[in-house]
């Protein structure tokens, strides 16, 4: 199936209004930049301490209301660039720009004045869990029964998925195995940090270039290497100033949708501090809130994109998304425990490492062959049940 491609791009004149900003656009970016003027001028007053119950709940819900609005601003510019992009550029900066806004989240409550030594790993394996079994299982499962079975590429799916064993297992299992705490010496923390971002780093390098056609749509009954060529010229970037000014145009909306969450972060933490303790919940709590808060947009996204009958998308954005979530958020938060000397714990429990393992073995049976099917969504799905019941009742 050819990856779509933009008004502009095909050759046809877009209509007159197609380069103006919906009102929609409009209304997100400037209802977040008016809570960030509140919050700046007011945050501290209204977060003091004591919190009580009232202002918390308040806070919380104009935070994550205009966090998740802003976060589907920034889905709606990454999908304009990747219509003018094509594929896998598109869903890459789609990726990047969600997990920057989960690595800043986390950041800000390592940094926040409450304790919350476990929130990285806690974050990381909620995104596993939420990303590989909910969101893909529901892409197996919609896709299936609108289309049957759904064409994808094993290549690149695989790819993911070894790069997701290798940085899972050396981020959240090797550490218990380094030390009872679960936790990296000095040393430890710099040689993981510097081989996760390299590692992650030459994979983003090939593919964007070399193995691009590994991450590319297979035409319906086709091997994608036999017809890569075909694909990657029907999403030539567009030359036209009109092009060019439209893609300049997505980009700054898109720093725009993010710089407000970035400013919102720390808020949002001391909220979702104050509540995880008031509710008694389990810390990892934290970490699922997070996952929810951010992966939101993009989980919407992949689902419809399997709807269209394009699964290859909907895996780059749901395998891509955890792959670059590590990738990015180990190092992110190595770094700032070892300049701030805060304490970070990124070794999981013997239950999580047992789900881990099933949730990557189910992962590779599920995309060992060409084609989905509804079964295997069935199985990501029951998964998932069980992570959250046992989240609550270990």
């Amino acid at each position: 199936m050819p990856v779509p491609t933009s008004p502009a791009s095909s050759g046809a004149t877009p209509p007159p209004h197609a380069n103006r900003i919906p009102k929609t656009t409009w209304l997100k970016l400037g209802w977040a930049w008016l809570v960030v003027i509140a919050f700046t001028l007011y945050g501290g007053t209204w977060l003091a301490q004591p919190l009580t119950p009232v202002v918390a709940l308040v806070c919380f819900a104009v935070l994550f209301f205009t966090i998740v609005a802003a976060s589907f601003g920034v889905v709606h510019e990454a999908d304009l660039l990747a219509h003018k992009l094509g594929e896998p550029y598109g869903t890459l900066i789609l990726t990047l720009s969600i997990v920057s806004i989960e690595v800043i989240l986390i950041a800000s409550m390592l940094l926040g004045p409450g304790e919350f030594p476990t929130i990285g790993r806690d974050s990381i394996f909620a995104v596993m869990m939420i990303i590989l079994n909910l969101v893909m299982g529901l892409c197996l499962i919609a896709g299936g029964l609108r289309h049957g079975e759904q064409e994808y590429n094993a290549q690149g799916a695989n790819a993911y998925l070894a790069m997701i064993v290798l940085l899972t297992g050396t981020a959240l299992v090797l550490p218990n195995y380094l030390s009872g705490a679960g936790e990296f010496s000095h040393l430890q923390a710099w040689t993981i940090t510097a081989i996760t971002a390299g590692l992650y780093a030459a994979f983003l390098l090939l593919q964007m270039r070399g193995e691009k056609r590994l991450f590319i749509q297979p035409p319906v009954g086709q091997m994608a290497v036999a017809h890569a060529p075909a694909q990657t010229k029907a999403v030539d970037h567009a030359g036209s100033s009109n092009d060019r000014a439209s893609i300049l145009r997505s980009s700054l909306l898109l720093l725009a949708m993010i710089i407000p969450i970035v400013l919102l972060a720390h808020h949002l933490a001391i909220v979702i501090d104050y509540g995880v303790a008031a509710a008694g919940a389990p810390v990892a709590v934290s970490g699922v809130l997070i996952a929810i808060i951010v992966f939101t947009p993009e989980s919407l996204t992949a689902v419809k994109a399997a709807l269209n009958n394009e699964m290859q998308r909907s895996i780059n954005l749901c395998q891509g998304a955890f792959v670059s979530t590590v990738g990015l958020t180990v190092p992110a938060v190595l770094v700032i425990g070892l300049v701030t000397g805060k304490q970070v714990v990124m070794g999981i429990s013997a239950l999580e490492t047992v789900l881990l393992g099933l949730t990557v073995l189910l992962s590779m049976l599920s995309f060992n062959g060409q084609r989905t099917s509804v079964m295997q969504g069935a199985m990501h799905l029951a998964l998932f049940v069980l992570y959250g019941f046992l989240l609550f009742n270990p």
